[in-house]
């Protein structure tokens, strides 16, 4: 930002080079990395080097061995299907495994036998497997076992699975089953209990999303998600024609998490679910029918049990007995849900949870439920075909087509040398995504993305975020080369983004502006990253820099801006978030660094909110440094040029915050009081947080419930593709 401070603010010692890496990012790993996601978090993810050279020695080895009988696509040409992404539980970071998102980092291959499906389910590298037409499963009742990081697709609505289905063992993860039919392994007994045929059973499993797929007139269940297998997302099937339908539980243990939400149970005995000491239940916006003159007649529909926590909202029973029910040990709260023709027992009790507290979702009105279930659950024609339609839970109107794919490598092997020559590669107004895959290396330059230029992701490929580096070392008030005065600190960013559907992934962006090198200039303030655009996502990046890291802006102060950042880090010391967008940081951490003589103080945000818009949310976050106790303010509101009409927002909560908070985290700025503005927080853990006062102002619970990633966002819910 603009605002002139006092040298003393903005001076940090000097760096150098490290192997070719910025010192910076060095010290930043000592400070942060594998503190909040596990073993450096996103960086675990393979990165598209490591699985283009997977797939070539798995290529070999099969034509080494003289078998391909399976087709096969490069991981860069995947469609926008394959790339999809869990919602749900099924979307949280835990147990070492960020979210749900298959084999989308490994080859595409087309199966059409047992044997193929078989080779490349139980295979140890990451696969989109694509089902293409009916594999009858032989001997009938044989459960296909399932290794991690696959995506089990089917082409269309061609991809039947009949007389078997899936198994998922301990420790298996990170595993799509999606759009395809499973059915037909009944073996003529209603209660059968000598079968245990099922079409998808998990037995210590997690992280597993079940979408989009029709399950039938199977021997035992069509879903059974046993023996602690959690966060799990079962939506959008349809499952119908049973007895057993879906059970969860089989342990003592109350640790299971599941989403379970936009599923059509129709004809279908009990467990509609079951479930049975299940940490949290969430289920929404279901439809469970039971005709009337059929054969098979409901005996009960959700069911919790045991020490079951559930919630369940806006769902639809028609004609159901016993719609819900709870034992006197489970808690269960019920809100808007719809019962027409039920009978017999409808119970709820106890307190549950928040779902919001995990992740965003959306209610469909409990009206629409019907008419959107029977017309979009089950496989959808443009679901694992070559054209193909949205990742998300409805179904498009019009396929996407898959996205162009630009490769950068310093060392000449891609495309283009440098990212801005990518970017300028990119025609005006394109209308579909275009992928810019960035190898691994130091990329010293600027980029800017202009606005005629939306839908752009740079992604590095690496098998780390902190592998591709993208690097400049502008600031304030540095003299620009053509002498055309200097660049301000808008102008200073290494990376401009002023288009909106732009994101980035698995990458660097860095200032490395030498403060100490530069104590007599004029304005250190040294952007990494600055937005100017709407619909932004930043996932499982570093954004690093000393003084006004990352600017979060808008085109202009009329215009919306929406900024998504998740499995991220962003690193510095004075306002080093700051600007008028509304954004959510979640599940990142913000790293506190000194400044350049040593000293520990600063601030980590600096709002410039419009009135009547968001500002900033941290939620689900940690803020922490290599810095001494008590030396930083959460934040300050910036009246950007003096501009009273503003109203700074920032949120904290939900987040950990070490000792390096001050008791009192907010202040002033330029004459303005941040208690005239909107500053709070909710619900933080850690040695920096504090209970309630006038100076430490918390939001109630009511007044939390509307501030959360949901409501920031709005109607845009953010999705890598």
């Amino acid at each position: 930002m603009t605002e002139v401070r006092g040298r003393a603010r903005h001076r940090r010692r000097g760096k150098a080079l490290v192997i070719g890496v910025p010192a910076v990012l060095t010290a930043a790993g000592v400070l942060a990395y594998g503190t909040a996601f596990g073993v450096f978090g996103a960086d675990a993810r393979a990165g598209a080097a490591a699985v283009e050279a997977k797939a070539g020695a798995a290529k070999a080895g099969a034509a080494k061995a003289g078998a391909a009988p399976a087709s096969t696509a490069p991981a860069a040409e995947a469609p926008v299907w394959a790339r999809a992404v869990a919602d749900g539980f099924a979307s949280v970071d835990a147990l070492g495994q960020q979210g749900t998102y298959g084999g989308r980092d490994g080859r595409t291959v087309t199966v059409r036998t047992l044997a193929d499906l078989e080779k490349y389910a139980t295979a140890p590298e990451p696969y989109v497997i694509v089902v293409a037409g009916t594999i009858t499963v032989n001997p009938t009742g044989k459960e296909i076992k399932v290794a991690s990081d696959k995506t089990i697709v089917g082409s269309g609505t061609s991809g039947h699975i009949v007389g078997g289905g899936f198994f998922l063992g301990q420790g298996v993860h990170n595993v799509i089953i999606r759009n395809l039919t499973i059915r037909d392994a009944y073996q003529g007994i209603w209660n059968d209990k000598e079968h245990d045929f099922d079409a998808v059973q998990m037995d210590g499993a997690h992280h597993v999303w079940i979408d989009h797929n029709d399950l039938r007139h199977m021997a035992d269940g069509l879903i059974d998600s046993r023996k602690d297998t959690t966060y799990v997302t079962v939506s959008w099937n349809r499952l119908g024609t049973n007895n057993k339908t879906f059970g969860i539980g089989w342990t003592e243990n109350v640790t299971a998490d599941l989403t379970i939400h936009h599923n059509w149970f129709r004809e279908t005995e009990q467990r509609n679910p079951s479930t049975d000491n299940v940490a949290h239940a969430h289920l929404y916006n279901n439809l469970l029918q039971d005709d009337p003159g059929t054969n098979i007649t409901s005996s009960y529909g959700n069911y919790a049990r045991g020490k079951t926590r559930m919630v369940l909202e806006n769902s639809v029973f028609q004609g159901v007995n016993n719609p819900v029910v709870k034992d006197g040990t489970a808690a269960l709260v019920q809100r808007g849900n719809v019962f027409s023709g039920t009978t017999g027992r409808n119970e709820s009790g106890g307190t549950a949870f928040d779902p919001r507290t995990f992740y965003p979702y959306t209610l469909d009105p409990t009206a629409k439920v019907p008419a959107l279930l029977r017309s979009g659950a089950g496989p959808r024609p443009t679901i694992g075909t070559a054209s193909t339609a949205s990742a998300g839970g409805t179904p498009s109107a019009a396929p996407a087509a898959a996205p162009t794919v630009l490769t950068v490598a310093k060392d000449g092997s891609g495309r283009f040398t440098s990212v801005q020559k990518a970017v300028d590669a990119v025609p005006a107004g394109n209308s579909s995504r275009v992928v810019i895959r960035v190898a691994p290396g130091v990329y010293r330059e600027t980029v800017k993305v202009p606005s005629n230029k939306p839908q752009v992701t740079i992604e590095g490929t690496g098998g780390s975020r902190k592998d591709t580096v993208l690097v400049e070392g502008h600031a304030s008030g540095m003299t620009r080369p053509d002498g055309s005065g200097t660049y301000g600190t808008s102008g200073s960013a290494t990376v401009a983004v002023e288009a909106d559907d732009f994101q980035a992934r698995n990458l660097t962006i860095s200032n490395d502006f030498d403060e100490a090198a530069n104590r007599d200039l004029n304005g250190h303030q040294a952007v990494a990253l600055r937005t100017a655009a709407d619909r932004i996502l930043l996932d499982g990046v570093i954004v690093t820099g000393d003084q006004d890291t990352l600017l979060l802006d808008t085109a202009a102060k009329e215009r919306p801006g929406r900024v998504y950042v998740t499995h991220s880090y962003v690193i510095g010391n004075v306002d080093f978030v700051f600007g008028r967008a509304t954004a959510v940081i979640d599940r990142s951490v913000l790293t506190l660094k000194k400044r350049w003589d040593g000293t520990s103080a600063g601030y980590v945000t600096a709002p410039s909110t419009p009135a009547g818009r968001k500002g900033f949310l941290i939620t689900r976050s940690t803020v922490n440094g290599d810095v001494a106790a008590g030396g930083f303010f959460l934040g300050r509101p910036w009246h950007a040029g003096g501009d009273a009409t503003l109203s700074p927002q920032t949120t904290v909560r939900d987040s950990v915050l070490s000792a390096a908070v001050k008791p009192t985290p907010w202040t002033d700025m330029s004459g303005f009081s941040w208690k005239a503005d909107r500053f709070a927080e909710y619900r933080n853990t850690g040695p920096g947080s504090g209970p309630a006062h006038p100076d430490r102002p918390h939001l109630t619970p009511t007044e939390a419930a509307t501030q959360d990633t949901l409501h920031w966002l709005g109607d845009w819910t953010p999705r890598t593709s």
